[in-house]
């Protein structure tokens, strides 16, 4: 039986991000998501594996998931991405609309602004939208096929920073607790970065194992988090 999926995990950049394509392996439709810092290497698989690219999906506008400046260097990205196939909008959560122009130089026609209720069609393949702000205003994961691509918001045994700009520690205790929690056990949990020994985990054994979930009370998550 073949494959309803075809989901790839490249880990590109100094700061240790996963890239993930997804595609319907039938009608090749596919899209990337938080394409950044090797445009060429993420192009490269798109031609090889003979996808057809229809979207670019950001879980959050930080550069090194965006593109854009950072501490005086130019992480390629969305603009560099957008350039190079004029077809491809980048979708970001509206909440992050106003932060794309500064830091990755977009226009809003190049976007696809998203609340959290969308889905979007590759081929046979749904990908569902779920806003999980905390880390950063709009930040949103990206479930499709029994997969959940987490962006900053769920790592496996950890959880995104919120301690920077536009982060909100009650936001990102919703968003663990009252949503990524809810999903079922099996679900698959491929993070926006390689910071744990394995690259994927599930949301049953985060849930056993990763102590940002398992709190009962949001008090108690706070104080974990220094507030």
């Amino acid at each position: 039986m073949a494959s309803q999926i075809y989901l790839k995990q490249l880990l590109l950049g100094p700061m240790a991000n996963f890239v993930y394509i997804i595609a319907d392996p039938e009608t090749r439709e596919a899209a990337v998501v938080d394409a950044a810092w090797d445009i060429d290497e993420i192009l490269r698989v798109v031609e090889a594996d003979g996808l057809k690219l229809k979207a670019n999906l950001v879980t959050h506008f930080h550069p090194d998931h965006l593109g854009g400046q950072f501490m005086g260097q130019s992480i390629p990205g969305a603009a560099e991405l957008l350039a190079r196939n004029v077809d491809v909008k980048t979708w970001i959560h509206k909440a992050e609309a106003d932060y794309v122009a500064r830091i990755a130089g977009l226009s809003r026609s190049d976007l696809t602004l998203t609340d959290g209720t969308e889905e979007l069609a590759l081929g046979n393949l749904r990908v569902r939208f779920l806003h999980t702000p905390g880390h950063t205003p709009g930040s949103q994961c990206f479930l499709v096929d029994g997969r959940l691509i987490s962006g900053d918001t769920l790592f496996i045994g950890a959880c995104g920073r919120v301690d920077l700009p536009g982060s909100d520690p009650r936001q990102m205790y919703d968003s663990l607790v009252n949503k990524l929690k809810r999903l079922p056990d099996e679900t698959v949990l491929y993070p926006g970065h390689n910071y744990a020994d394995r690259p994927t985990s599930t949301i049953g054994e985060e849930k056993s194992h990763n102590v940002y979930m398992r709190f009962e009370r949001m008090e108690q998550f706070l104080g974990a988090m220094g507030y």
